[in-house]
């Protein structure tokens, strides 16, 4: 693909999302950015939301895993289904009752001001570097697009972070929730175009295609071997608690689900997404044997100058699919990192001004105050996933991103225990020591992992998560109080 191609389809997809930017942010207020107002249409959230739970990364990992972990994510993605019904009849539920902006401010009711800040703190340290290495992925595949020299690296991010800031600074959620559905659109159309094109090069009808992946060895969907991290029962399992804290307890998400005008509707965005959810994930897996099948056909990855798994995509999309489908490939890209980072820019800025800076409370801001602190604020996170983008590409080493990665699930963890601790119990907790719990849970998680790799070859896998939480539930119970009156007598 000349760079000319690239730049205008760049370009023109741009302009395209600040059409809806400036259409969706006219008279946008504070409660625009926040909450949308609280007029999204469910069904617009619902069809949003599968494309910001995949992201860009997901378009680029999932098929390219396929190489070498088969269709064991699957488990999982049934798990998904099993989390979206507690997080809709749970949660949901639990916030729309305390009509709650940041979800967090649900553990300051709930236990306090120490547990509260520490809930929100974990929530931006999580979401600041997970987001980070996803808009640097994204970023990273977008620079090796483009033809070799031509636009450093440096000059390609700054770009990219100048205009997610600009078309997220007014609207917030509520262009966020509109974008969300052109994010959905254009990903779900990559995969297909690719799968059509690369039938019509192996000579496949759809039979013929349906034929080739069953009978291969990639379309192996449990993992029988206990001691591997992507045995069923794990990945089943962790998928409904990754759900649960990655959708349920995590402000971005919760964010664009509340706001919709009620909790039924809300609900039915969610059970809606849950179901579509396993469509478009066995749509990529198996996009991901289609690949492999192709990469065996033309030699193997070295044949094709493809160094890693996640290369395989991007690589034959752009190079061996012709014009068209490396058009469309880039829109999905593009359009999948437009609003994962739009939605984690908003996110952590809401956090921000409702959980530290107060504006929930304090009745000596005015409007247009609140409105240049959010400002601010928005440009303050911009300029900090900048560097850390910057800081990861100068490392250059796939094994960072993965710490930095496992280093952001384990912050989930101290989250799922505060929450279900506050849900299932009556207790109050020594709020002070919750800082040190939540500290402590994660460190004896790593502790434990490590161990259990050394010694007995187990790997926890996402399930480390359920045992994090597990932690924090069991020293929130160690540093108890007596009991409250009611289980809901915080949200009544």
């Amino acid at each position: 693909m000349s760079l000319a191609l690239l730049l205008t389809v760049f370009v023109v997809y741009t302009i395209l999302f600040f059409i809806i930017s400036w259409y969706t942010s006219r008279k946008a207020d504070n409660s625009s950015y926040f909450q949308g107002n609280r007029k999204s249409p469910w069904f617009v959230v619902a069809y949003g939301m599968v494309g910001t739970s995949l992201s860009g990364v997901t378009m680029i990992s999932v098929p390219g895993n396929v190489m070498n972990q088969s269709f064991f994510y699957m488990p999982m993605v049934l798990g998904f289904v099993v989390g979206y019904v507690v997080v809709a009849f749970v949660l949901l539920p639990l916030y729309y009752r305390m009509n709650l902006v940041s979800i967090y401010s649900y553990l300051e009711s709930r236990f306090g001001f120490f547990t509260y800040k520490t809930g929100a703190s974990f929530f931006l340290l999580s979401r600041i570097l997970g987001a980070a290495v996803r808009i640097y992925l994204v970023v990273f595949v977008l620079h090796g697009l483009l033809p070799a020299g031509t636009i450093p690296f440096w000059v390609v991010a700054l770009i990219f972070m100048v205009l997610i800031y600009l078309y997220t600074l007014k609207g917030g959620v509520k262009t966020i929730v509109w974008t969300d559905m052109l994010q959905t659109t254009f990903m779900i159309l990559a995969v297909i175009v690719a799968v059509v094109v690369i039938a019509k090069q192996m000579g496949w009808n759809l039979n013929g295609m349906i034929a080739a992946v069953t009978s291969s060895h990639y379309s192996s969907w449990f993992d029988f071997n206990w001691d591997h991290s992507t045995y069923f029962v794990k990945q089943f399992v962790s998928g409904i608690f990754v759900t649960i804290v990655m959708t349920g307890l995590d402000q971005e998400m919760m964010q664009k689900n509340l706001s919709c005008k009620t909790v039924k509707d809300s609900q039915k965005n969610m059970m809606t997404t849950s179901f579509t959810i396993v469509i478009v994930n066995l749509l990529f897996l198996t996009l991901g044997a289609v690949l492999a099948l192709y990469v065996k056909q033309h030699g193997g990855m070295a044949a094709m100058g493809i160094s890693a798994v996640d290369q395989i995509f991007p690589a034959i999309a752009t190079s061996y699919l012709g014009v068209v489908a490396g058009v469309i490939f880039l829109i999905g890209l593009v359009s999948s990192s437009y609003p994962s980072a739009g939605g984690a820019l908003t996110s952590l800025t809401t956090s921000w001004c409702v959980d530290f800076v107060g504006f929930n409370r304090r009745t000596d801001l005015t409007e247009k105050r609140k409105i240049t602190i959010r400002y601010r604020t928005h440009a303050i996170y911009s300029i900090v996933f900048f560097l850390l983008i910057l800081v990861f590409y100068v490392l250059n080493d796939e094994a960072v991103i993965n710490l930095v990665y496992q280093l952001a699930s384990y912050t989930y963890g101290p989250l799922l225990g505060f929450f279900f601790f506050g849900i299932l119990t009556r207790y109050q907790v020594r709020d002070r020591w919750m800082p040190f719990v939540a500290i402590l849970s994660p460190a004896f998680c790593f502790l434990l992992d490590t161990l259990s790799n050394l010694f007995f070859h187990f790997g926890f896998g996402f399930t480390l998560l359920i045992v994090n939480g597990l932690f924090t539930f069991i020293g929130m119970w160690l540093l108890r109080k007596p009991a409250i009156q009611s289980i809901n007598a915080v949200t009544e």
